[in-house]
């Protein structure tokens, strides 16, 4: 994604992007003995070191590397899987049986309106020059992209072919309004949510996604110093998504939820899972998945992305592993439903973080998420009685919160983090020392308070306005009958 990360030029020397000092160290070593080995001449090593700034596309041809080509394909084939059938499964199998078709089809329409919506016009506002808070409508229909245009990286003289970046972040606007649907799940209309959707993707997600996410690119930003988003601007750091899409998606589904109103018989009835393998199944595909979300984040194959990655794998793992912990603990026995919920906590803490911190502090994070996760789901909601069905605001943007936060802990340099690069100047510069933890935590946390305030005044307005044109809430007699044959006329079980 063209967002404010630290992958630098292959030129600028892999080893900047160690994940801890000891890997730098060996890094060096390494290199060192190439350098001895190999003995490359000044006129080839000034060749080698050559960059083109502000190249054109003709130039920008020889600028593409097929392994991340193929590479970023791939991920985009993983976050698809992460919404279908990953998050259908894994919400399907939280709600009551009479409900599990209508979550099925609920995702499966979003991920396929939102496809649609993200080419009609999102690319263009979310990913085109305009204002700070929005882009304009250049590319909208995808005018003018095809396969002689390329999208930047984070590293100079690195690109990609603008359609496998465009496919790339749609998987994105694919998943994030998806997300929603698990708050006020077993008690929605189908017809009105969709419409929601759209109107919430165009004024919420889209310019979400342009003010943290787009700015002119490493080639560019030197002669174009303002062509960026207004948290890309802030120094706000989200590597795949904490802002944009799990607090934006959390605090949405929280106001839904509360404005939409308790299921039928909340508190008074027993609204078990109706099958935890189906839950148990979708959260392992989308820990699979979130490799592609994650990693592929990193927009190239390289070092970084392999940090990312393996962040991304033991953040959820330690997760997963505290969320077992603290049940043990509060109620003597571990769940499986814990054990899947933690692990998604992890996923969504790391969502940030994944390409900024070392392996230990992602452990660290995923170790601390789950507690404050359990206590937002188990105790607050409860307290403050709002029926949020499959906890997206206590997993989705209390994770996120914790993530977005500690990424301005996990970046620090003196903790094993990434740092971030310059690309005020041209080559991209990078000083470790210059990182002021304190700085960027503030930072974090001003980014943070901005998604909460724009997503959740802006869903609120949304939701009022979808809700008188429309209505959002069906009969008390079709919600007890269950949204499959009230909404869509068949049964998820015929047996």
């Amino acid at each position: 994604m063209i967002r404010k990360m630290i992958c630098g030029a292959g030129a600028l020397g892999t080893s900047l992007f160690a994940a801890t000092a000891a890997w730098a160290q060996d890094a060096a070593a390494t290199a060192a003995a190439a350098v001895a080995t190999a003995a490359p001449t000044p006129e080839a090593t000034e060749a080698a070191t050559t960059l083109i700034k502000a190249p054109t596309a003709e130039q920008m041809v020889g600028m593409v590397n097929k392994g991340d080509t193929a590479w970023m394909l791939v991920c985009a084939a993983l976050v698809l899987m992460m919404s279908v059938p990953a998050l259908a499964l894994f919400y399907g199998g939280l709600v009551r049986t009479k409900n599990m078709l209508s979550v099925l089809m609920q995702v499966l329409t979003i991920v396929s309106v939102a496809a649609l919506v993200w080419v009609c016009w999102g690319y263009s506002m979310a990913f085109t020059s305009g204002s700070e808070f929005v882009g304009g409508f250049s590319k909208a229909f995808l005018v003018g992209v095809d396969a002689t245009t390329y999208a930047a990286t984070f590293s100079n003289n690195v690109y990609l072919p603008e359609l496998v970046f465009v496919v790339f972040q749609m998987t994105f606007a694919c998943i994030t309004p998806a997300l929603i649907v698990g708050a006020f799940a077993e008690r929605v209309k189908f017809t009105p949510l969709i419409i929601f959707v759209v109107l919430w993707l165009t004024c919420i997600y889209f310019p979400m996604a342009h003010m943290v996410w787009y700015w002119a690119g490493p080639d560019f930003l030197v002669d174009a110093p303002t062509d960026y988003g207004m948290l890309w601007g802030w120094g706000a750091l989200d590597f795949a998504g904490g802002t944009v899409v799990h607090i934006n998606a959390g605090i949405a589904g929280l106001v839904g939820c509360i404005m939409i109103g308790k299921r039928t018989g909340y508190g008074k009835e027993a609204t078990p899972p109706h099958s935890l393998t189906m839950t148990m199944i979708g959260a392992s595909l989308l820990w699979i998945g979130w490799f592609g979300f994650n990693a592929g984040s990193n927009l190239e194959a390289n070092a970084v992305t392999a940090v990312a990655f393996i962040n991304t794998f033991v953040a959820t793992a330690a997760a997963a592993v505290s969320w077992s912990i603290v049940e043990k603990l509060h109620h003597g026995k571990p769940s499986l439903l814990g054990a899947a919920t933690g692990a998604v906590a992890g996923l969504v803490a790391i969502t940030p973080a994944a390409g900024f911190g070392a392996p230990g502090t992602s452990i660290v994070l995923g170790l601390i998420v789950s507690p404050i996760c359990y206590l937002f789901v188990s105790t607050i909601k409860n307290k403050l009685k709002y029926d949020d069905t499959l906890d997206v605001f206590g997993v989705h943007c209390i994770g996120g919160i914790v993530g977005a936060i500690g990424t301005g802990i996990m970046a620090a340099p003196s903790l094993g983090g990434q740092g971030v690069f310059d690309y005020t100047v041209f080559p991209a510069g990078f000083d470790a020392d210059s990182y002021d933890m304190g700085k960027q935590v503030f930072v974090q946390i001003k980014a943070v308070l901005f998604t909460l305030v724009f997503s959740g005044v802006g869903s609120a307005i949304l939701f009022f306005i979808v809700d008188k044109i429309f209505g959002l809430r069906p009969a008390e007699e079709a919600e007890r009958e269950g949204l499959d044959l009230s909404e869509h006329g068949e049964r998820a079980y015929n047996y």
